[in-house]
C-alpha cells in the first residue's frame, strides 16, 4: 500500500526524528556523530533551514527545524541519504542505514514549540545518559544557554520563541526545561507528545501562492515572491555561489561538488522558480530523465 504524501508548509516549524535501522547504537561513536552533524550542517546551509533544537542519541536523532523554501522532506532525505553514503564509504559497508524516512510533525502554536525544544534538549536526560543536558556533547543545549559559541542552532531564533530579550529568553527557556522534567511528556515517545497528537493531518503537499510572500505559523513573511529567472540564470547563480564553473556544470565531469551543484540547480529551478525540467536539463548537460532523477 503506498504511503500517504505528507503536508509541508514553507517556513513551518517541525519536530523531526528518525532511528538507525542496523540494530546498533552508531551515534555512540564520536566520529559517526560528527559525520552526521557535518552532513546536517551542509544541508542546512544549502536549503536555508533554521535549526531551533537538535539532539543525537545513540541510535536516533531529534530536530526542531523551520523549513526553508524547499519542502522539508527533500532536505531531510538529502541529509539521511548523504550521511548513509558517507558512512558506507568510510566503513566499506552497504545497504540502508535508517529504519525508513524521517517522521515529522508541524508545530502549530508557541507553547508546543517551546515544549518541543525542551523535549529535544532533555532527551539525553530522559534516556538516562546524563542528569544535566549541558553534559551531553551532541545537542544544541549548550549553545542556547551561552556555553558554546558555534554549532547547528540558530540561537537568536530559538531564544525569540521564549522572549524578546536575550537573558530573559534564556531564563524562560530554562524554566520550560524545568517544567519538562516534571511533566509526563518528557519521557514519551513522539507519537504521544502533545504537538504530535494535535498536529494537522492531510493527504497532499501544500503549495503557497507563488505571487505572495510565504508566511510562517506566526504570520511572519519568510521569503519574498519568487524571482523571475531562466535556466541559465539559475545555473550561473548556483555556480557562482558554490565556486564551480558554469561550463563544468554542463559537461561530462563528475564529482561530489558538481553533483551537489547540479542537484541545487534542479531544486532551485523547479521548486523556487517554477522552471521546466527539460530547460534545466539542458544547462546541466543531462537528458530530462536523468535530470528528473537528480531532482528526485
Amino acid at each position: 500500500m503506498p504511503r500517504k504524501p505528507r503536508v509541508f508548509v514553507v517556513g513551518g516549524a517541525y519536530h523531526v526524528y528518525c532511528r538507525a535501522g542496523r540494530g546498533e547504537p552508531p551515534f555512540a561513536e564520536d566520529a559517526t556523530a560528527a559525520l552526521f552533524v557535518e552532513t546536517l550542517e551542509r544541508v542546512k546551509i544549502e536549503h536555508g533551514l533554521t535549526i531551533l533544537a537538535w539532539c543525537l542519541m545513540p541510535d536516533h536523532y531529534h530536530l526542531v527545524v523551520r523549513s526553508g523554501e524547499l519542502p522539508l522532506w527533500r532536505s531531510m532525505r538529502l541529509v539521511q541519504g548523504r550521511f548513509s553514503k558517507a558512512l558506507n564509504r568510510r566503513d566499506r559497508g552497504f545497504g540502508p542505514f535508517w529504519q525508513g524516512r524521517c517522521k515529522a510533525r508541524i508545530i502549530e502554536d508557541r507553547k508546543h514549540l517551546m515544549q518541543a525544544i525542551a523535549y529535544v534538549h532533555l532527551n539525553p536526560v530522559a534516556g538516562g545518559l546524563t542528569d544535566d543536558p549541558a553534559h551531553h556533547q551532541w545537542s544544541g543545549h549548550r549553545q542556547v544557554i551561552g556555553r558554546a559559541r558555534k554549532g547547528l542552532v540558530d540561537v537568536d531564533e530559538t531564544l525569540l520563541v521564549f522572549g524578546k530579550r536575550r537573558e530573559s529568553a534564556r531564563r524562560g527557556y530554562l524554566a520550560v526545561l524545568g517544567q519538562g522534567r516534571e511533566e509526563g511528556w518528557l519521557g514519551a515517545v513522539p507519537g504521544g507528545l502533545p504537538w504530535w497528537r494535535h498536529s494537522r493531518g492531510g493527504d497532499e503537499e501544500l503549495r503557497p501562492d507563488p505571487t505572495r510572500p510565504a508566511m510562517d505559523w506566526l504570520g511572519v513573511a519568510v521569503r519574498p515572491a519568487p524571482p523571475k529567472a531562466d535556466a541559465r540564470g539559475v545555473a550561473r547563480a548556483v555556480a557562482r555561489e558554490l565556486g564551480v564553473g558554469v561550463r563544468a556544470l554542463g559537461g561530462r565531469h563528475r564529482g561530489a561538488e558538481l553533483g551537489r551543484a547540479r542537484e541545487l540547480v534542479m531544486l532551485v529551478g523547479v521548486e523556487r522558480c517554477g522552471l521546466k525540467v527539460n530547460d534545466l536539463a539542458r544547462v546541466i548537460g543531462r537528458v530530462p530523465g536523468s535530470a528528473s532523477r537528480i531532482y528526485g
